[in-house]
């Protein structure tokens, strides 16, 4: 389990024995409670994850469902044309981000903003959001953690000028979310909108 969701469980688990104490007859509250610690450790998990063993592919940052696949004249900081692939997370997904490819991190910008739905269009270029730009030999691929309307805070555990492994953790967003990944327009896409996704295991496209 993610170490990030510790403090949610213990807060529930503690307000369950208090309530239970202070009000010795209340069952409903106190079950209510360690339900939600039980939901909330189940969302905190954190599977290993092999990546395929296969040179020049981008895998999936994130588990979830392909939303958007297509070309773009730029994003925020991907400077020029480049294909862009959106995955949604649901509060059911495991919400462990790991990187798309090896690399060193070149860049890191984060912005604060809005909560729209993570499965809108304006959540790309309104929410708030955290940019990692990777430099991969000669080429730059990005992707952005944007949070939900739910969530309300994005976990970056990397560095500007570390070097990344294909599928190593890079961090995480709470409670429903977004990533846009974004590549070099030479790259091949294979995946479709709709299609289920998993972080650092299913492959996205190739370079």
């Amino acid at each position: 389990m993610a170490k990030e969701g510790i403090p949610f469980i213990l807060a529930f688990v503690i307000a369950a024995v208090i309530v239970r104490l202070l009000i010795p007859g209340s069952k409903s509250i106190p079950v209510l409670l360690i339900f939600l610690a039980a939901f909330t450790a189940y969302f905190f998990r954190d599977p290993e994850r092999t990546a395929p063993n296969r040179q020049n592919i981008v895998i999936s940052p994130a588990d979830g469902k392909v939303v958007y696949v297509g070309e773009v004249e730029k994003g925020h900081y991907f400077e020029g044309p480049a294909k862009k692939v959106s995955i949604f997370m649901s509060i059911l997904d495991v919400h462990v981000n790991r990187a798309p490819v090896s690399g060193v991190v070149r860049e890191i910008i984060y912005n604060r903003g809005k909560f729209f739905n993570a499965n809108s269009d304006k959540a790309s270029l309104s929410n708030e959001q955290n940019w990692v730009i990777i430099e991969k030999g000669s080429q730059k691929i990005a992707f952005v953690q944007i949070a939900g309307v739910v969530a309300r805070r994005i976990v970056c555990k990397i560095t500007k000028g570390q070097s990344l492994d294909m599928g190593e953790k890079v961090g995480l967003i709470m409670f429903g979310s977004r990533i846009d990944l974004y590549l070099p327009q030479s790259a091949e896409i294979t995946v479709s909108p709709g299609m289920k996704v998993r972080a650092g295991e299913s492959v996205i496209g190739e370079l």
